[in-house]
């Protein structure tokens, strides 16, 4: 059967999606004023690459993708909730509860693998839908509702497993962590899914009404209201998605360990955090780009990278991200106030 792609009715079907009547930002390439942290990551680059010759390989660089690509798609789903002026701090618990949920039901209860997998990535929806409602319908902050979900997926994560690791799970769950050679570096499929969602999330916010009805809710939630805009729908649906996103990180961080383990996550909360505000995207709402998450991410990775083939200890590593994180909301404080 030959299936032909008609690209002016595929665009034609953007069009459609695109909100009728009402004004909102247009997406656009940033301006060179915006492009901070692009010169940041290469700056990052040029000054490891100085200080180790390692680190300018394409094994390494495989390796800084490896490294991240679990952070890199927990930050995705707080991307998303960011930019409607939320965060979530549960982030890192949930993928933990995912990823031994699918693996727990996998092994120990003998259930099929891709149906363990389907259930580790619902639970992690349902912690996202449970996050969306408190917020939209007891209007409680972002903060204090994902702060208390974040300890009660902790404690369920360490009753359910008994605070012991999950091991010998299903080849179907380690997929992702499997590699292909491309040229001398070597690359993981879960790679490739990162960068994958990472380009459909951008599609998205660009080209799409709910895309766009997202930065119009964080920019001004009563003007978006007035407009005809289902507030509350839209913020419990970006609960969910980004939800959605911390089970596909679950799996990831399964198939990269090779093990269900419910100490895991722990710091990925802030470290997703830490690449959306040093990828330019405001604590504030309304303003930012998934990519620059991704750049974000990828200058976390860097730096983390290069510390240890220069011999820094983690210690020292989680203090310099800790100074990246304050200069990032700096800026972006100084940035809002002159907006």
């Amino acid at each position: 059967m030959n299936i032909h792609f008609n690209k002016s009715h595929f665009f034609h079907g953007l069009d459609a999606l695109r909100p009728k009547g009402i004004t909102l930002p247009k997406a656009a390439l940033p301006p060179v004023s915006k492009l901070g942290p692009v010169f940041a990551l290469l700056a990052a680059c040029i000054f490891f690459a100085f200080q180790s010759d390692r680190f300018f390989t394409g094994q390494n660089f495989s390796l800084i993708l490896q490294q991240v690509m679990v952070v890199g798609i927990i930050a995705i789903g707080q991307t998303l909730i960011i930019l409607t002026a939320g965060i979530d701090l549960s982030c890192g618990m949930a993928m933990a509860l995912g990823s031994v949920v699918m693996t727990k039901f996998a092994v120990d209860h003998g259930i099929d693998p891709y149906l363990a997998i389907v259930c580790g990535i619902g639970v992690c929806t349902l912690v996202g839908y449970v996050n969306g409602a408190l917020v939209t319908a007891v209007k409680l902050p972002a903060f204090i509702v994902t702060l208390g979900t974040m300890n009660i997926a902790f404690a369920i994560t360490q009753i359910y497993s008994h605070a012991q690791t999950v091991t010998g799970v299903p080849d179907a769950m380690a997929f992702f962590g499997n590699t292909f050679q491309l040229g001398q570096a070597t690359f993981t499929y879960g790679t490739v899914l990162m960068l994958a969602l990472y380009g459909l999330t951008w599609l998205f916010l660009r080209d799409t009404a709910p895309g766009r009805h997202l930065y119009a809710v964080g920019n001004n939630p009563e003007a978006a209201r007035l407009t005809g805009i289902a507030t509350n729908k839209v913020l419990v649906t970006v609960y969910v998605v980004a939800g959605f996103f911390y089970g596909i990180a679950a799996l990831l961080s399964v198939a990269r360990m090779g093990v269900g383990d419910p100490q895991a996550g722990q710091t990925d909360n802030l470290d997703s955090i830490t690449a959306v505000v040093l990828g330019g995207t405001s604590l504030f709402g309304g303003r930012g780009s998934i990519m620059g998450t991704l750049v974000g991410v990828l200058i976390v990775g860097v730096f983390r990278n290069g510390l240890t083939l220069m011999g820094v200890s983690s210690v020292y590593q989680v203090l310099v991200t800790g100074v990246l994180v304050i200069l990032a909301v700096v800026t972006d404080q100084l940035t809002h106030k002159k907006g």
